[in-house]
């Protein structure tokens, strides 16, 4: 019997959200679907009419924020020119190819090192760091798996809803001191910077991600959600103040949206913006910390499309 099956024997419930992740519950309306999700990741229903913790009101926004230009944001590759737009070109990571299909990359003309991805998911994500030793057919097959995935349907984030899939290839990074390329992920609301966490040992073989939370004047945040905290807690970027001044012009007039950016080797590159933060379902230990950040949250008015 195979792991996948046991764990499902034993939590009934993750066999919905398997059956939802693979697209057979497309037919399902949102609010049924992320009513029930909600309970089965979460463990308590869920509030539309009155929601309070940041976890209630991100299912709130996926239902009734729907703005066009959301899915630009989450594009990969659309993306770019909508924060050089705001930011500056000198922010963003140079992309080297952009491709319909896996079939037509030509691997002979990219550099030594590179990253792929795909422009409509979260995940699909290739690492080479020597093109003498890299697995074509295993990257193949895995981006090809993305590209036939709707991310939409997982968790209702409708920005991805109807995002062309795409494979972009970008120059690969790592920041000379750190050793790795870490994130440092803002929280905005509204324009303003309430919080960030950083994530480190993403690629460490056989060792968790961790993250570790921050308040907008880097004071450390006593809190885990999805993944431990680092026993060292990593150190402020040199350039945390011009990360944060950037996240803010990009998340004006937005009611809550994650801002992502790296710093290599002391210069700053735009990540991605992501409105739905683990899509509202994972837990915050302790609990406080989910009403905290849900205060932040001014809710717009109502938009369906």
């Amino acid at each position: 019997m195979s792991t996948s099956i046991k764990k499902i024997i034993k939590n009934p419930g993750l066999l919905f959200l398997t059956l939802g992740h693979r697209g057979f519950l497309n037919w399902m309306n949102d609010k049924t679907y992320l009513s029930i999700a909600f309970k089965i990741r979460m463990g308590k229903r869920l509030d539309l009419n009155d929601p309070q913790t940041y976890s209630e009101k991100l299912q709130w926004l996926k239902i009734y924020d729907r703005q066009p230009q959301y899915s630009e944001m989450v594009d990969k590759y659309k993306v770019k020119d909508y924060v050089a737009s705001i930011i500056g070109q000198e922010y963003i990571i140079p992309t080297i190819g952009v491709w319909d299909k896996f079939e037509d990359i030509d691997f002979e003309n990219l550099p030594q090192q590179f990253v792929l991805k795909c422009t409509h998911d979260s995940g699909g994500l290739i690492i080479c760091r020597d093109k003498n030793t890299f697995n074509i057919e295993k990257a193949k097959r895995k981006i090809n798996k993305c590209l036939k995935h709707n991310f939409f349907y997982a968790q209702r984030e409708w920005p991805y809803k109807n995002v062309v899939p795409r494979i972009i290839a970008e120059i690969y990074m790592e920041d000379e001191k750190d050793q790795e390329l870490r994130d440092y992920k803002f929280f905005c609301f509204n324009g303003k910077v309430k919080a960030l966490f950083i994530a480190t040992d993403r690629e460490t073989a056989g060792v968790e991600t961790k993250f570790d939370f921050f308040d907008e004047n880097f004071n450390y945040l006593n809190f885990t959600n999805g993944h431990p905290n680092a026993i060292n807690p990593p150190h402020k970027p040199h350039q945390f103040e011009l990360m944060k001044e950037l996240a803010e012009k990009l998340s004006v007039n937005i009611p809550q949206v994650r801002v992502d950016f790296y710093e290599v080797n002391g210069k700053v590159y735009f990540g991605e913006m992501t409105f739905f933060h683990w899509s509202g379902m994972m837990p915050f230990e302790p609990e406080e910390w989910d009403y905290k950040f849900g205060s932040w949250i001014k809710l717009p008015d109502k938009r369906e499309n």
